[in-house]
C-alpha cells in the first residue's frame, strides 16, 4: 500500500508522491474539504494570488490549500514538465507547504484539445475548513478527499517513454489496458487513504479517444462512476500519455 503522511498545518493527510504533487489528500478529523472552480481558468501567478485572497477572506491559512486542477496549452516534453513543476512549487514553498522535496498537495494538469488556455492556468482548487456540525441524520456522510490525476505511466524509475503503458498505441485494446492501469492507480491511492469507489462524488476522465468500448465493463461496472462520469476532451500533460483520471469526494463545491 502507498505510504501516507499527515500535513498538520493544513488539517489533512496525503499519499506520498513525487516532488511535484502527492497522490491524493483526505481531511483529518475535525476538517472537511471544499472545492472552488474558477468560471474561467486563471493564469498560474494570478490564480495563486486569488486563491490566497479567497482563503484569507474565509479565515483560512494558505496551508489549508490541499489540491488543484490545472489546464495547460499543450502536452509538455518530459524536460519541459520538470521545468514547469519547479516553477509551480515555488509558491507552495513560500506558503510553507512544500519542504525538503515533499509536496502534500494533490494535483491534476491536463491540456484541452480545443480552446486551450494560452498559458498554464488554474481550473479549480481545494482546501480544508473546520468541519461543520451535522444538521441532519445524513449530514457528514460525504467523505472529504481528492485523488490526484494519473495517466497510464507506472511510477517505477525511468523516463516517461520507458514507463508509459503501450506507448504510441491507441488501438481499442491498448486504450482499454491504459484505462485499466489508471483505474487501478485510483483504487490504490484511495485505499491508502481509507476510501473506495462508494465514497466518490465525482469521477473525471481526460482523453481525446473513444471511451465507449470499455465504459460499461471497465468503468461503470466496477463502480468507478457512482455519480456519473465527467469527460473532458483533453490530453494528459506529458507527450505520449493518452488517458488520465482523477476522482474526489467533496461535500461542498462552488464556482467563482
Amino acid at each position: 500500500m502507498a505510504e501516507t503522511a499527515i500535513f498538520g498545518p493544513g488539517g489533512y493527510r496525503y499519499v506520498r508522491g513525487p516532488f511535484q504533487y502527492s497522490g491524493g489528500v483526505a481531511a483529518e478529523a475535525g476538517y472537511a474539504i471544499e472545492r472552488v472552480r474558477f468560471a474561467t481558468p486563471v493564469p498560474i501567478e494570478q490564480g495563486f494570488a486569488e486563491i490566497e485572497a479567497h482563503l484569507t477572506s474565509i479565515g483560512r491559512p494558505v496551508t489549508a490549500f490541499c489540491a488543484c486542477e490545472l489546464r495547460s496549452p499543450a502536452p509538455f516534453t518530459e524536460e519541459g514538465f520538470i521545468a514547469f513543476n519547479r516553477g509551480y512549487i515555488g509558491t507552495l514553498e513560500r506558503w510553507g507547504i512544500f519542504k525538503d522535496e515533499e509536496n502534500p498537495v494533490a494535483r491534476s494538469n491536463v491540456c484541452p484539445e480545443i480552446n486551450a488556455p494560452s498559458a498554464p492556468s488554474f481550473e479549480a482548487f481545494s482546501y480544508t475548513v473546520p468541519a461543520p456540525a451535522p444538521t441532519s441524520a445524513r449530514a457528514g456522510n460525504v467523505k472529504s478527499f481528492v485523488i490526484a490525476g494519473s495517466g497510464e505511466a507506472s511510477e517505477k524509475p525511468g523516463n516517461y517513454n520507458e514507463r508509459i503503458i503501450r506507448l504510441g498505441d491507441t488501438s481499442p485494446g491498448a486504450l482499454r489496458e491504459k484505462a485499466q492501469y489508471v483505474l487501478g492507480a485510483m483504487e490504490g491511492r484511495m485505499e491508502a487513504l481509507g476510501m473506495g469507489w462508494a465514497d466518490v462524488t465525482t469521477s473525471q476522465v481526460y482523453t481525446v479517444h473513444d471511451l465507449h468500448p470499455f465504459l460499461a465493463d471497465e468503468i461503470v461496472t466496477r463502480g468507478a462512476a457512482p455519480g456519473g462520469l465527467t469527460w473532458y476532451y483533453a490530453r494528459p500533460p506529458v507527450v505520449g500519455l493518452e488517458y488520465e483520471m482523477d476522482v474526489r469526494g467533496v461535500p461542498v463545491e462552488r464556482v467563482i
